[in-house]
C-alpha cells in the first residue's frame, strides 16, 4: 500500500490528491472513475486514522491507473497545503544526530530530549515564511517527520513502526536567540509558520526503513546538511517506544526526529550567517521529495 498523498488548495477548498509519476490525481477523479463515491470527500486526516479507507483508495488507484492518467494535474499548477494540515501534537526530539551534538559541543544524550511545537506552526511547500520581528538568529533544521497512524500507548520497540502511517520532510525552524533565552526551547521553536512540511505525506510501505534515508538541506542552492537518518542516536522505533511510555500518541500526531550536522548554530560564531529575507531553504529526504520555502519580512496587521 504505497502512496504519496498531496493536500492542496483550489478555489478556497482543501483537496486531496495522489502523486503519480506524471502528476497528481485528485481523489474526486479517483472516486468518479472507480465508482466509489465515498472517496470524493476524503481528506488526508480521514486516511491517517482509517487503514481500510486508505487501502480502498490505494486499490482504486492501482486498478484504474491507466484511465486516471487522463486526469493528471501538474504540480506547478497547484497551491500546496501542509501535508498534514492539522497535526494533533507536534513532538520534537532534540540533539538526535550524533554529529550534530558534536558540532554544537553538546553531550550525547542518554535519553531522548523531548520538546514541542504548536500545531498551528504547520506551513506548506513553497509557502513564504515570515521572519520573526524579535529574532535575528533564525536557523534551518532538516528533519524526518513521522506521522502516527493509530493510537499508541506503551508500545514495544519491535511493534513501534506498526503505529506509523507515513513520513514527510519537515524544516524545524528555530530562532536561536529566543530558543536559548531560557532552558525551555519553546519560544524559539513555535514562531509563525515554523514547521514547513511536505510536499508529500508518503505512506510507510513506500519508505521502508526510516533509518536508512539520505537527508540534506540547501540554502540558496548551497548544500549545508548532508547526512543519513542512520546517524540518529535514537532511531524512529526507539522514539515511538519511548514517547508512548509517557504520553498517548494519536493518529495525526507528528514526531520530528532531530536534525543532522550542518545547521548555522554549528558554525563558529564569526561564520554564522542567519537566515534573512529572500533566502530559500530546500529540505530533501530520500523517497520523500523536496520541501522548499522562501523567507520574507512580514508586517503584522
Amino acid at each position: 500500500m504505497s502512496m504519496k498523498l498531496v493536500t492542496y488548495k483550489s478555489q478556497n477548498q482543501e483537496l486531496l490528491g495522489v502523486k503519480l509519476d506524471g502528476g497528481i490525481i485528485p481523489v474526486s477523479c479517483i472516486a468518479e472513475v472507480s465508482g466509489d463515491s465515498e472517496l470524493a470527500l476524503v481528506t488526508v486526516h480521514d486516511l491517517i486514522g482509517n487503514a481500510m479507507l486508505t487501502e480502498r483508495l490505494h486499490e482504486a488507484v492501482e486498478k484504474h491507473h491507466n484511465q486516471l492518467q487522463h486526469s493528471l494535474v501538474q504540480e506547478d499548477s497547484i497551491q500546496f497545503s501542509p501535508c498534514v494540515p492539522r497535526p494533533g501534537k507536534i513532538i520534537c526530539i532534540g540533539l538526535n544526530y550524533r554529529r550534530h551534538a558534536i558540532e554544537t559541543n553538546a553531550p550525547i544524550p542518554t535519553v531522548p530530549i523531548v520538546f514541542s511545537k504548536f500545531s498551528d506552526t504547520a506551513a506548506a511547500h513553497l509557502e513564504e515564511i515570515p521572519l520573526p520581528k524579535r529574532s535575528t538568529e533564525v536557523d534551518y533544521e532538516a528533519e524526518l517527520g513521522v506521522v502516527i497512524g493509530k493510537r499508541a500507548v506503551d508500545v514495544s520497540r519491535e511493534q513501534a513502526l506498526d503505529y506509523v502511517f507515513g513520513y514527510c520532510n519537515v524544516n524545524d525552524l528555530s530562532a536561536r536567540d529566543l530558543q536559548m533565552r531560557t532552558h525551555q526551547w519553546l519560544l524559539g521553536k513555535t514562531c509563525e509558520k515554523f514547521a514547513p512540511m511536505g510536499p508529500f505525506l508518503v505512506t510507510k510501505d513506500e519508505v521502508g526503513d526510516p533509518n536508512s534515508l539520505d537527508i540534506r538541506a540547501f540554502v540558496n542552492g548551497e548544500k549545508r546538511q548532508d547526512s543519513n537518518t542512520s546517524d540518529m542516536i535514537f532511531h524512529v522505533d526507539e522514539i515511538i517506544e519511548y514517547l508512548s511510555q509517557y504520553m498517548v500518541l494519536e493518529p495525526g500526531d507528528l514526531i520530528l526526529t532531530g536534525t543532522p550536522e550542518g545547521v548555522i548554530l554549528g558554525y563558529p560564531e564569526d561564520q554564522r550567517e542567519w537566515l534573512k529575507a529572500g533566502d530559500t531553504v530546500t529540505i530533501e529526504i530520500e523517497k520523500l521529495g523536496s520541501l522548499t520555502n522562501t523567507f520574507t519580512v512580514k508586517e503584522r496587521v
